[in-house]
């Protein structure tokens, strides 16, 4: 809720409907950052093998 820039109570005011909007737009959020992150240590693990050489 910090990255909302949301407090809890502002968060358990809001109907069912919204509320599972908001879950599921930040477990889509997660998910997309956790691929950016391994898509860059990837990356990162390349260039490393790379320097080596």
């Amino acid at each position: 809720m910090h990255k909302l820039h949301k407090w809890p109570s502002e968060f358990d005011s809001l109907p069912k409907y919204e509320k599972a909007f908001v879950i599921a737009a930040v477990q889509i959020k997660m998910e997309n950052d956790k691929k950016k992150e391994e898509e860059a240590k990837r990356e990162s693990n390349r260039k490393k093998g790379r320097k080596k050489k």
